[in-house]
């Protein structure tokens, strides 16, 4: 190994912005992580990974001055210039660059699915332990401000005790419009499972805590669809909570989107959190409206005094990358802590693997 394999990672100095590859710009990478970056000053996006004319001219004119290269080893080759890399590329490719990433002395966050594998995750730990270098996992629904929400009333114990989450990220898709997407089996990170799982499942965990069982009905309803476009997920927390949790792509009209019960009471919200539609608009994180709800999302509580309009907390995605900062300058911890992202990757995996995919009769 070189001995930028091999150096112990120290925490960043703060006289300077951190210095980001980001690799890949597609959805994750032009909508998500780019504007995120670029509205922290303590960020700065100096080199993306791409090989399509079409996205190295989007990443141009997203970030002033950047360096475009074709491919992972060109990133790698530059390590020694840069301190973080952002992994946002196809699902299948997370583990591997995250590994690469970190053998390289890079502190990495990974868009998810962290990995697709238990395999896979475990060899992502280990190196991460071995290097000391700081990894954490894009896990934003934890800034949305409906889980924020829900959390803030469990923690005041609006609720009681909680007894049952449902949660549910339902989108109308008849058709598959993404070509890598269509040809992309689970095992390779392909399906809704993999996609909104992760999020539906950290949610569900931070709020109810560990999972003892689960069970899953998996399909496939899209013409020529090789994963899941419809996943129902119940889990079993060790807490006595049930979680019943749905993804799906064939919903014309979606459902609430969370309901928490409790023995005090009821926690109801419907709606998309509208962070995702409004940096896919253009909107900068840095707007004074970003992450506030707008009119068409609702949130009640009901309990034995009857239904109370409860605003939702402001949705924080900006929050991710300002805790990143100061966790690789020495001030506290990554957002996200890996092995929780690797633990539902795992949980995923197995669900794959004890209830398979069902193509429409």
């Amino acid at each position: 190994m070189t001995d930028d394999r091999t150096r112990t990672w120290q925490p960043l100095p703060t006289d300077r912005p951190v210095r980001v590859a980001l690799l890949g710009h597609g959805l994750a990478g032009s909508v998500f992580h780019g504007p995120l970056l670029a509205a922290d000053p303590r960020y700065a996006v100096t080199v993306v990974m791409t090989s399509s004319p079409e996205r190295a001219e989007a990443a141009r004119s997203a970030h002033p001055g950047v360096e475009i290269v074709p491919d992972a080893d060109a990133v790698w080759e530059r390590a020694g210039d840069l301190d973080l890399a952002v992994v946002a590329t196809p699902g299948e490719t997370h583990a591997r660059f995250g590994i690469q990433a970190l053998e390289h002395g890079l502190a990495c966050v990974l868009d998810k699915p962290a990995c697709t594998t238990a395999a896979e995750g475990a060899e992502l730990l280990a190196t991460q332990a071995r290097t000391g270098v700081p990894l954490t996992v894009f896990h934003n629904r934890r800034f949305d401000g409906d889980f924020l929400t829900a959390r803030r009333l469990l923690r005041e114990g609006r609720l009681g005790e909680l007894v049952r989450i449902e949660s549910s990220f339902e989108v109308w898709k008849p058709t598959v419009t993404k070509a890598w997407k269509a040809g992309a089996s689970p095992a390779e990170g392909g399906g809704v499972l993999y996609d909104l799982g992760p999020h539906l499942i950290d949610q569900a965990v931070q709020l109810a805590g560990p999972v003892e069982g689960s069970y899953a009905v998996l399909r496939a309803l899209r013409a020529g669809a090789l994963s899941d476009d419809d996943a129902v997920v119940v889990l079993r927390h060790e807490s006595g909570v049930v979680s019943h949790l749905t993804a799906s792509t064939q919903a014309r009209r979606p459902g609430p989107r969370m309901r928490a019960l409790g023995t005090e009471g009821a926690w109801t919200c419907y709606g998309l959190d509208g962070q995702e539609k409004a940096l896919g608009a253009g909107a900068s994180p840095s707007d004074g409206d970003f992450g506030i709800a707008g009119s068409e999302r609702g949130s009640v509580l009901t309990t034995d005094a009857g239904d109370e309009a409860v605003p939702l907390e402001r949705g924080d995605y900006p929050r991710f990358y300002a805790e990143l900062a100061d966790a690789l300058q020495g001030r506290g911890e990554v957002p996200v802590d890996p092995a929780d992202a690797v633990g539902v990757v795992g949980l995923i995996a197995d669900l794959h693997r004890r209830h398979p995919v069902r193509p429409r009769p």
